[in-house]
């Protein structure tokens, strides 16, 4: 998050400084510090060209604390403390729009504690307290999502008599007008229902950590009596994955705000988790997930759908397909091939992925790897395509590379008559050409593999060790597209010595 930009006239700093037009012009010739005017505006796509020259707002009103004659209208917390103050006492937890909010009486007034690092929240709760003429409240604060060791967690504030105005504030000067260590929530547990536990004095109250919607959409998946024990372990392993990832990012919070404060008397940990029944013990069995999520991608349950796109973005690699492509439906002929032997079938949970919003034409399955196929619908928008993963593997016992073709995807002949698209890991596309980075490395190590056994099951483990310097070689070459290279030109490469050899 970061503080609101506001932008301020020559008006609008006289009415702030309380000074006239004359004051206002002899304010940079009695005050050498104070601040120029803003040369590089930053204006929204709706935001008028200012009449004359403008100040950054937070910069005004920062100078106006630390300046003698203006300290009584810069920033609240940024005013020397008063003295001979009185210890402040909590008044109590609110409610708010903003999210739970603990207030505390001090010698300036009462300050509103926001515990949420949302943005901009501290002024949009000025701006209502504002409105609804509360004197009390003088100022509040919110979270800034950082932590610093000496001072406490980082605030930004925004006082109810400029709302708009939003600067850094001192977790430690809060603490002092305040009198007492102020409480923190880790951001997980920052909800009312556990805030409200939580009283000067108190020990940390144990508070459960909630699941996101996407655990929540595992766990009922797993429920579905549709699914095998194995597949239904799968989706419960994920799902406890994700939980100890957040009950690991609450611990990691309490111990980072617990242990690297420099006084601890400046802030006291509120909540905290069930230790007690975490972590919660993994699958270690990969070969066991695997065979669960296969059998997910190639159900037809709704849940399955909703689980595949979640294990897609979280743990593709457990997934029995490569990574996702798109090409055009055209007359290339070795698309052709490949598109000829593709069986017509009812769409799966695969299919449901790769086809998204699109508008389809027909789901197929590739008889050979059974990797999903979708073709759409030529439309006024778009045109139609062919939409698949690629294997991690091609069918064993089925003759040998025979060629390799250039043609968008890398394409492989293999010597019974087959075409089939390279395979590769969910995570990397091959590619060829010079500007291609890696890919032509990665490209390399796949067809030097495949060389010798074309049912390998393919991983970019030390590929950049295992590609053979010709191969490379020969793939950073900008190949014409269509380009294809048989069997006899990619051994002859592979056993090309560099040039630095020679």
């Amino acid at each position: 998050m970061g503080l609101s930009t506001t932008y301020l006239g020559k008006a609008e700093i006289q009415e702030l400084l309380g000074t006239s037009s004359f004051g206002m012009w002899r304010l940079p010739r009695q005050h050498g510090d104070f601040p120029e005017p803003e040369t590089d505006i930053y204006r929204g796509p709706f935001d008028e060209e200012p009449d004359g020259p403008v100040w950054d707002a937070h910069d005004v009103y920062r100078w106006a604390a630390r300046t003698p004659e203006f300290q009584h209208r810069g920033a609240v917390l940024l005013r020397p403390l008063p003295g001979q103050r009185q210890p402040g006492r909590f008044l109590g937890h609110q409610d708010t729009t903003h999210g739970p909010a603990t207030d505390w009486h001090t010698g300036i007034g009462v300050i509103r504690m926001l515990h949420t690092d949302e943005s901009h929240a501290a002024s949009a709760m000025a701006v209502d307290l504002a409105a609804e003429r509360n004197r009390e409240i003088v100022t509040v604060c919110a979270l800034y999502g950082d932590l610093n060791p000496v001072t406490g967690p980082a605030l930004v504030a925004a006082d109810t008599a400029q709302p708009r105005i939003e600067y850094e504030a001192s977790w430690a000067r809060v603490v002092k007008l305040a009198g007492q260590p102020l409480p923190w929530w880790p951001d997980l547990l920052r909800r009312s229902e556990v805030t409200r536990r939580w009283q000067p004095g108190s020990a940390a109250v144990t508070a459960d950590v909630p699941a996101t919607p996407r655990e929540k959409t595992l766990r009922r998946a797993a429920a579905n009596s549709a699914f095998s024990q194995t597949a239904r372990a799968a989706l419960t392993d994920m799902a406890d994955d994700m939980r100890n990832d957040r009950v690991e990012d609450v611990a990691r919070d309490i111990q980072t705000y617990g242990n690297h404060i420099a006084s601890p008397e400046r802030l006291v940990i509120a909540a905290t988790h069930d230790a007690r029944t975490h972590p919660i013990q993994l699958v270690k069995d990969d070969a066991l997930l695997r065979q669960g999520w296969e059998e997910i991608t190639r159900s037809t349950e709704p849940d399955a759908v909703e689980a595949l796109d979640i294990a897609l973005g979280r743990h593709p690699k457990l997934l029995p397909f490569g990574h996702f492509t798109h090409i055009p439906v055209t007359d290339n002929p070795v698309v052709e091939r490949w598109t000829r032997r593709l069986a017509l079938c009812d769409p799966t949970a695969g299919h449901a992925t790769l086809a998204e919003d699109k508008t389809v034409d027909a789901f197929f399955t590739d008889p050979l790897t059974d990797m999903p196929v979708v073709r759409t619908k030529d439309d006024d928008e778009n045109h139609a395509q062919w939409l698949f993963y690629v294997p991690l593997s091609l069918p064993a016992g089925r003759g040998e590379l025979a060629s390799i073709v250039l043609h968008g995807p890398v394409w492989i002949t293999t010597t019974d008559g087959f075409v089939h698209p390279a395979p590769c890991t969910p995570g990397e596309h091959l590619w060829w050409g010079y500007a291609g980075g890696e890919r032509p490395l990665e490209l390399a190590h796949v067809v030097n593999v495949l060389l010798d056994n074309l049912g390998a099951r393919i991983t970019l483990n030390n590929y950049w060790d295992s590609a053979p310097d010709g191969l490379t070689t020969l793939f950073n070459k900008d190949h014409k597209r269509g380009t294809e290279l048989t069997r006899a030109a990619l051994l002859h490469a592979r056993m090309t010595p560099p040039k630095s050899r020679r």
